[in-house]
């Protein structure tokens, strides 16, 4: 019909064309990705560790002597006031912390967006960065559905369980943070790994969960509890039968939570077992 509909249309991808991976490359302009993990985003530039020139000789003594000067002054350089010393001490630990659970990128992300609004509204001070920053991360497990529990994140933090708690909720409370329940179904996978389940048994867990939240059994209990004891009746169901206290080792809940979580269950839903 001819009417125009926008006007102006900025392209914003390349100006050349590439046919392969390596003219894309070559290139290429821009560096990496800003992120938040890095005190200063990544914005900075780092000196090369190796001793060598442009064409690939090795650096003379005074030289090599030299470099070493320019790279200390140049790391102190980069950490000048006491909120970037903060952030790096603090950034180090979130990312030590998310290696040893074994947590994506995008929690070790979000573990910093929150650390880093917490020193913004002064939420630290009184704190140890330990306990702030390993609620935090806490924080961000929740927001991305990784199922990793409190008593998980003490066990590679250098603070306290109930300080984790404590500053996991007033960084929830104070940046206005909206957190999803944690879906039971997400610990199955791990749980029956470690307990060497088939998969046919980490089926019927699942459905035994989903039973259990549409007649409202897992409001206001915790859903390492209610994984535990879905495991727990699976097993008996489908043959696998793992002891009670097999399952609460796995899942860091005690056999009374998953003693009373089965029975609770089974009740509601009908079900006999015989354990």
């Amino acid at each position: 019909c001819g009417k125009v509909i926008r006007e102006g249309i900025m392209d914003r991808g390349p100006e050349w064309r590439e046919y392969s991976q390596e003219e894309r490359e070559k290139r290429n302009r821009q560096g990496s990705p800003t992120t938040l993990t890095i005190h200063d985003k990544g914005l900075s530039t780092q000196i090369d560790q190796k001793n060598r020139d442009a064409k690939g000789n090795n650096l003379s003594p005074s030289k090599r002597a030299l470099m070493y000067r320019l790279r200390k002054w140049h790391r102190r350089s980069m950490v000048s006031g006491s909120m970037e010393r903060n952030l790096t001490t603090a950034l180090s630990e979130i990312d030590r912390m998310a290696s040893q659970l074994g947590l994506p990128r995008k929690v070790r992300e979000s573990a910093s967006k929150f650390y880093r609004e917490a020193v913004k509204k002064d939420l630290i001070r009184g704190h140890s960065i330990e306990s702030v920053t390993s609620g935090a991360l806490y924080a961000a497990c929740r927001e991305n559905q990784i199922p990793r529990t409190l008593d998980e994140i003490a066990e590679v933090s250098q603070a306290e369980r109930i300080d984790i708690g404590k500053n996991y909720r007033l960084l929830t409370r104070e940046l206005d943070i909206y957190l999803p329940p944690v879906d039971p179904t997400r610990f199955i996978a791990r749980f029956g790994s470690e307990l060497e389940i088939s998969p046919e048994t980490r089926v019927k867990a699942i459905e035994l969960i989903k039973e259990a939240k549409e007649n409202k059994l897992s409001s206001g209990k915790s859903p390492v509890g209610i994984a535990a004891a879905a495991l727990y009746m699976a097993g008996i169901m489908e043959g696998e039968k793992r002891s009670q206290r097999e399952v609460a080792e796995v899942a860091k809940v005690t056999g009374v939570t998953v003693r009373k979580r089965y029975q609770e269950i089974a009740e509601e839903l009908g079900i006999e077992l015989n354990p």
